[in-house]
This record gives C-alpha cells, sequence and structure tokens, in this order.
C-alpha cells in the first residue's frame, strides 16, 4: 500500500510513531496527538525486518516529520509470527534508545479492539446499534491449527485472559465467557473464527480489521495507561524450534 498523508496537526502534540509486525503484514503510523500524520501497510508473511526501517523513513517523509521529534514509540508485542515480533521489538527498543523516545508495547489482541468502534459502522445499519453494545471476539492468525483469540467488553475491557484455542473449542470457550449474547468478530482471523461458531445467533464480522499499525496507535490512545512500558512480547506458546539429535559416537 503506498504511503498516505493525512492533513498536519497541533504542532504542541507529541509525535507517535507506531507500527506492526507480529501479523502477516507490516504497517507503520505516524501521528501527532489525535491526528494521523502518515501511514503505510505491505502485505508479507515474512521479511518484516528488512522492510521495516525503510517503511518508517518514507512514512516520516510523507509525515514531515524528522526521528528527533519523535516522542512516543509504540509496538504491537503480538500474538504472532515469532520473527516478526522479535523484529520489532528489537527495532523499537533500538529507535526509543536513539531517540530519547518511550517505548510502548500494545498487544495485538488491544490494537484490533481499539479500532473496532471506528469500524462498527460499516456494518449494515439496522445492526449498529445491536454491535456497538455487543461484546468482541478478536481472533487472530496463528499459522497452526490453533486461533488465538481473546474476549472484550462493549467497552473495551478485556473479558478473560488471551488463548489458543483449537477451531472445535471456540464455542465452548465463547459461550463459557459470555453466555448467548450478541457476538462482533474480529482481527485476521474473524472469518475462520465466524465458520466455526456459524451455529451461533447474532455474530457479525467487523470488516477491515486485521492487525495494524493504526489499532497501535488507537490502543494507545484509548488506553495508554495499560499500555506496557516495558514492550515484552506476548506469546501464547514456545516457539517451534528444532534442536539438533545428540552425537552418539564416541568422539567428542
Amino acid at each position: 500500500m503506498p504511503v498516505s498523508r493525512a492533513p498536519g496537526a497541533d504542532r504542541r502534540a507529541p509525535v507517535i510513531l507506531a507500527f506492526d509486525t507480529a501479523a502477516s503484514s507490516c504497517s507503520v503510523a505516524l501521528a501527532r496527538g489525535d491526528a494521523v500524520l502518515a501511514h503505510e501497510r505491505r502485505e508479507m508473511r515474512h521479511g518484516h525486518a528488512e522492510a521495516l526501517l525503510s517503511m518508517i523513513d518514507r512514512v516520516a517523509a510523507a509525515a514531515g516529520v524528522t526521528r528527533g521529534e519523535i516522542g512516543i514509540v509504540a509496538v504491537s508485542v503480538g500474538p504472532g509470527g515469532f520473527t516478526g515480533i522479535r523484529a520489532g521489538l528489537a527495532a523499537a527498543q533500538g529507535l526509543a534508545m536513539t531517540m530519547g523516545a518511550r517505548l510502548h508495547g500494545v498487544t495485538s489482541f488491544a490494537a484490533v479492539a481499539a479500532l473496532v468502534p471506528r469500524l462498527v459502522p460499516r456494518l449494515v445499519p439496522r445492526l449498529v446499534p445491536r454491535a456497538a453494545d455487543a461484546p468482541l471476539l478478536v481472533a487472530l492468525d496463528s499459522r497452526r491449527a490453533d486461533l488465538y483469540v481473546q474476549l472484550f467488553d462493549a467497552a473495551g475491557g478485556a473479558i478473560g485472559e488471551p488463548a489458543a484455542v483449537l477451531p472445535t473449542d471456540l464455542g465452548r470457550f465463547v459461550t463459557a465467557a459470555i453466555g448467548e449474547a450478541p457476538l462482533l468478530i474480529a482481527g485476521d482471523a474473524s472469518e475462520i473464527a465466524a465458520a466455526t461458531l456459524g451455529s451461533r445467533r447474532g455474530a457479525m464480522i467487523v470488516p477491515g480489521s486485521e492487525p495494524d499499525a493504526l489499532g497501535v496507535l488507537a490502543a494507545w490512545h484509548r488506553r495508554p495507561k495499560l499500555a506496557d512500558p516495558a514492550a515484552r512480547a506476548l506469546y501464547l506458546r514456545p516457539p517451534d524450534v528444532s534442536f539438533p539429535k545428540a552425537h552418539r559416537g564416541g568422539g567428542l
């Protein structure tokens, strides 16, 4: 996606750099206060580390912002792809240190949930009043058989802890938390989750709700006290690592 640029904002407001490398895309956004100045998103399963810094430079140029003006770095901490999460956290820590900026981590769940209020009007108009009051299921692609999921109430508060859940267990997971209440479903695995919950009445997909740097920005603005200054990675399962077989010979 080409860099998009928005009009300028209050020059006294802090400049926030946000990016997301945890999902199957790489996205960067720059804002001054509440106003988004520029944004770029590229779909990719791999190569986040190689793409990120040049994307940041392009977005900063489009926004007319120098790195020295950036006072806050907000980064997605996952869950998602292990390599992408590590690349994003390493870049965020390095940039924050060199620029003297504050560092904040935002979970991919919180980033998606923070964007949903802006996206709900895209639903069929007659459903919007009901949708605005419905609990939210954020479902993320784990790149394996399970889904990464977390539930939120209509005010954006988390309902329970995030989890890795097999599709066959998703119905029980949701019902145990919210009963048979109407449900919004968001995230890059929302269609899979919705298909799994097909027999559930009142379930609605929120279109365009994939993880993105704009969600990281929205989450930072919406709940800055819940952002993690340590920016620690959120992994819901250990990485897939293959260890070399032990040498069984008699030598060293």
